[in-house]
Protein backbone atom coordinates (compact mmCIF):
# COMPACT_ATOMS: atom_id res chain seq x y z
CA UNK A 1 0.00 0.00 0.00
CA UNK A 2 1.35 3.45 -0.84
CA UNK A 3 2.16 5.76 2.07
CA UNK A 4 -0.36 8.14 3.49
CA UNK A 5 -0.43 11.36 5.11
CA UNK A 6 -3.05 10.82 8.58
CA UNK A 7 -4.98 13.74 9.36
CA UNK A 8 -7.20 14.15 12.25
CA UNK A 9 -10.51 15.11 10.45
CA UNK A 10 -11.70 14.66 6.56
CA UNK A 11 -11.40 18.68 6.47
CA UNK A 12 -7.60 18.90 7.13
CA UNK A 13 -7.23 16.69 4.15
CA UNK A 14 -9.15 17.95 1.78
CA UNK A 15 -7.57 21.30 2.80
CA UNK A 16 -3.95 19.98 1.69
CA UNK A 17 -5.31 18.59 -1.73
CA UNK A 18 -6.97 22.02 -2.10
CA UNK A 19 -3.43 23.44 -1.70
CA UNK A 20 -1.93 21.17 -3.68
CA UNK A 21 -4.02 21.86 -7.16
CA UNK A 22 -3.68 25.64 -6.56
CA UNK A 23 0.36 24.75 -6.31
CA UNK A 24 -0.46 22.48 -9.89
CA UNK A 25 -0.69 25.97 -11.62
CA UNK A 26 2.76 27.73 -10.21
CA UNK A 27 6.27 27.42 -10.31
CA UNK A 28 7.11 24.08 -10.68
CA UNK A 29 4.08 21.88 -9.61
CA UNK A 30 5.46 20.83 -6.50
CA UNK A 31 5.27 20.84 -3.05
CA UNK A 32 7.13 20.04 0.24
CA UNK A 33 5.74 18.30 2.73
CA UNK A 34 8.01 18.41 6.22
CA UNK A 35 5.96 16.41 8.97
CA UNK A 36 7.45 16.28 12.51
CA UNK A 37 5.65 16.18 16.42
CA UNK A 38 2.16 15.98 14.78
CA UNK A 39 2.79 19.17 13.04
CA UNK A 40 2.93 19.25 8.71
CA UNK A 41 4.16 22.17 6.76
CA UNK A 42 3.55 22.05 3.44
CA UNK A 43 5.29 24.65 0.80
CA UNK A 44 5.27 25.98 -2.84
CA UNK A 45 7.26 27.96 -4.37
CA UNK A 46 5.03 29.97 -7.15
CA UNK A 47 8.29 32.04 -7.96
CA UNK A 48 11.61 30.79 -7.21
CA UNK A 49 14.73 31.70 -9.53
CA UNK A 50 16.63 28.95 -11.97
CA UNK A 51 20.13 29.74 -12.00
CA UNK A 52 22.21 32.27 -10.79
CA UNK A 53 21.89 34.85 -13.74
CA UNK A 54 17.69 34.57 -12.87
CA UNK A 55 16.12 38.24 -11.30
CA UNK A 56 12.86 36.07 -10.27
CA UNK A 57 12.97 36.55 -6.46
CA UNK A 58 12.54 33.49 -4.17
CA UNK A 59 8.68 33.41 -3.37
CA UNK A 60 7.05 30.82 -0.87
CA UNK A 61 3.52 30.06 0.39
CA UNK A 62 3.60 27.98 3.28
CA UNK A 63 0.58 26.33 5.39
CA UNK A 64 0.67 24.31 8.81
CA UNK A 65 -1.54 21.57 9.54
CA UNK A 66 -2.44 18.99 12.18
CA UNK A 67 -1.14 15.53 11.21
CA UNK A 68 -0.63 11.93 12.75
CA UNK A 69 2.19 13.11 15.52
CA UNK A 70 4.15 10.10 14.69
CA UNK A 71 4.40 10.53 11.32
CA UNK A 72 8.10 12.03 10.23
CA UNK A 73 9.24 13.05 6.57
CA UNK A 74 10.58 15.32 4.44
CA UNK A 75 10.24 15.48 1.02
CA UNK A 76 8.94 17.27 -2.13
CA UNK A 77 6.47 15.91 -4.64
CA UNK A 78 4.60 16.66 -7.76
CA UNK A 79 1.28 18.66 -6.29
CA UNK A 80 -0.69 17.31 -8.64
CA UNK A 81 0.43 13.55 -7.69
CA UNK A 82 -1.19 13.54 -3.78
CA UNK A 83 -4.13 11.97 -4.07
CA UNK A 84 -7.40 11.46 -1.54
CA UNK A 85 -7.51 7.86 0.16
CA UNK A 86 -10.37 5.95 -1.86
CA UNK A 87 -11.05 4.23 1.48
CA UNK A 88 -10.18 6.78 4.14
CA UNK A 89 -11.52 10.36 4.18
CA UNK A 90 -9.23 11.55 6.19
CA UNK A 91 -5.95 10.55 4.48
CA UNK A 92 -4.21 11.46 1.55
CA UNK A 93 -2.11 9.15 -0.82
CA UNK A 94 1.60 10.05 -1.58
CA UNK A 95 3.13 9.02 -4.40
CA UNK A 96 5.60 6.76 -5.16
CA UNK A 97 8.74 9.18 -6.40
CA UNK A 98 10.33 12.19 -4.91
CA UNK A 99 11.95 15.63 -6.52
CA UNK A 100 14.23 17.60 -5.48
CA UNK A 101 13.90 20.94 -6.85
CA UNK A 102 16.84 23.81 -6.02
CA UNK A 103 14.24 25.89 -4.11
CA UNK A 104 13.50 22.90 -1.39
CA UNK A 105 17.04 23.29 -0.47
CA UNK A 106 16.30 27.15 0.58
CA UNK A 107 14.68 26.98 4.15
CA UNK A 108 13.54 30.04 6.00
CA UNK A 109 14.56 30.80 9.66
CA UNK A 110 12.17 29.04 12.14
CA UNK A 111 12.56 31.73 14.57
CA UNK A 112 13.71 35.13 15.52
CA UNK A 113 11.21 37.14 13.55
CA UNK A 114 9.98 40.76 14.23
CA UNK A 115 6.90 42.11 13.34
CA UNK A 116 7.68 45.38 11.85
CA UNK A 117 4.25 46.20 9.76
CA UNK A 118 1.06 45.13 8.16
CA UNK A 119 -0.64 44.91 4.98
CA UNK A 120 -4.17 45.17 4.59
CA UNK A 121 -5.64 42.31 2.79
CA UNK A 122 -7.52 44.27 0.13
CA UNK A 123 -4.54 45.39 -0.70
CA UNK A 124 -2.72 42.78 -1.53
CA UNK A 125 -5.37 41.29 -3.64
CA UNK A 126 -5.18 44.86 -5.98
CA UNK A 127 -1.68 44.62 -5.97
CA UNK A 128 -1.79 40.91 -7.42
CA UNK A 129 -4.35 41.70 -9.79
CA UNK A 130 -2.23 44.52 -11.40
CA UNK A 131 0.55 42.23 -11.15
CA UNK A 132 -1.52 39.59 -13.58
CA UNK A 133 -2.50 42.41 -15.62
CA UNK A 134 1.17 43.80 -16.29
CA UNK A 135 2.48 40.64 -16.84
CA UNK A 136 -0.45 39.49 -20.06
CA UNK A 137 0.45 43.19 -21.39
CA UNK A 138 3.60 42.35 -21.34
CA UNK A 139 4.12 38.71 -23.14
CA UNK A 140 3.99 38.88 -26.79
CA UNK A 141 1.35 36.47 -28.68
CA UNK A 142 3.39 33.23 -29.10
CA UNK A 143 5.87 34.06 -26.21
CA UNK A 144 8.87 31.36 -25.93
CA UNK A 145 9.10 29.64 -22.08
CA UNK A 146 12.39 32.03 -21.60
CA UNK A 147 10.42 35.15 -22.48
CA UNK A 148 7.77 34.38 -20.05
CA UNK A 149 10.29 34.01 -17.26
CA UNK A 150 11.91 37.06 -18.22
CA UNK A 151 8.68 39.04 -18.24
CA UNK A 152 7.84 37.33 -14.55
CA UNK A 153 10.86 38.47 -13.26
CA UNK A 154 10.66 41.27 -14.56
CA UNK A 155 6.85 42.17 -12.58
CA UNK A 156 6.78 39.79 -9.99
CA UNK A 157 10.39 40.82 -9.26
CA UNK A 158 10.32 44.85 -8.68
CA UNK A 159 10.01 46.46 -4.98
CA UNK A 160 5.94 47.63 -4.82
CA UNK A 161 5.89 51.00 -2.81
CA UNK A 162 2.36 49.94 -1.95
CA UNK A 163 3.51 46.55 -0.03
CA UNK A 164 6.22 48.54 1.61
CA UNK A 165 9.09 47.68 -0.69
CA UNK A 166 7.87 43.85 -0.79
CA UNK A 167 8.30 42.22 -3.74
CA UNK A 168 5.31 42.26 -6.28
CA UNK A 169 4.98 38.66 -6.21
CA UNK A 170 4.32 38.61 -2.26
CA UNK A 171 0.78 40.03 -3.60
CA UNK A 172 0.53 37.25 -6.33
CA UNK A 173 1.24 34.07 -4.68
CA UNK A 174 -0.96 35.02 -0.99
CA UNK A 175 -3.81 35.80 -4.48
CA UNK A 176 -2.68 32.52 -6.61
CA UNK A 177 -2.69 30.36 -3.43
CA UNK A 178 -5.50 31.44 -2.25
CA UNK A 179 -4.93 32.81 1.52
CA UNK A 180 -6.73 36.27 0.84
CA UNK A 181 -10.57 35.36 1.82
CA UNK A 182 -12.32 38.92 3.48
CA UNK A 183 -10.99 41.64 5.40
CA UNK A 184 -8.04 41.46 7.61
CA UNK A 185 -4.35 42.81 8.51
CA UNK A 186 -1.42 40.58 7.34
CA UNK A 187 1.52 40.65 9.92
CA UNK A 188 4.96 41.71 8.28
CA UNK A 189 7.96 40.25 10.15
CA UNK A 190 11.42 40.28 9.42
CA UNK A 191 14.46 37.75 9.94
CA UNK A 192 18.08 38.18 8.59
CA UNK A 193 16.89 38.37 4.63
CA UNK A 194 13.49 37.19 5.00
CA UNK A 195 10.23 38.62 4.97
CA UNK A 196 7.29 36.84 6.55
CA UNK A 197 3.40 38.16 5.35
CA UNK A 198 1.08 36.26 7.70
CA UNK A 199 -2.88 35.93 6.71
CA UNK A 200 -5.27 33.26 8.60
CA UNK A 201 -4.48 31.01 5.55
CA UNK A 202 -1.44 30.67 4.94
CA UNK A 203 2.10 32.36 5.24
CA UNK A 204 4.35 33.91 2.43
CA UNK A 205 8.07 34.19 3.09
CA UNK A 206 10.25 36.27 0.70
CA UNK A 207 13.86 36.14 -0.25
CA UNK A 208 16.34 38.04 -2.99
CA UNK A 209 17.16 37.74 -5.42
CA UNK A 210 20.26 37.39 -5.01
CA UNK A 211 22.68 39.78 -6.71
CA UNK A 212 25.98 38.30 -8.03
CA UNK A 213 29.36 39.99 -10.10
CA UNK A 214 31.38 42.40 -8.89
CA UNK A 215 31.39 44.88 -6.10
CA UNK A 216 31.77 48.42 -7.33
CA UNK A 217 35.70 49.55 -7.41
CA UNK A 218 36.45 51.62 -3.69
CA UNK A 219 39.17 54.11 -3.74
CA UNK A 220 42.00 53.56 -1.20
CA UNK A 221 44.92 55.81 0.37
CA UNK A 222 44.46 59.66 0.46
Amino acid sequence: MSARLLFPDPQAAADLLTFASRAVRLGDGTVRLRADGGVLVTTAAPLAPRGLLDATPTVLGLRVSVIDPELQCDLVVEASALLAAPDDASAVVLPETASAPAWAGVSPPRGGWTEVDALDSAVLAARAQYGIAAVADALPSDPGEDVVRTVRAQVWGQPDEALGGLALGTAFTAYALGFIAGAEQAAVRTSGVWTRLTLARGHVLVRGPVRSGLTPVRATGG
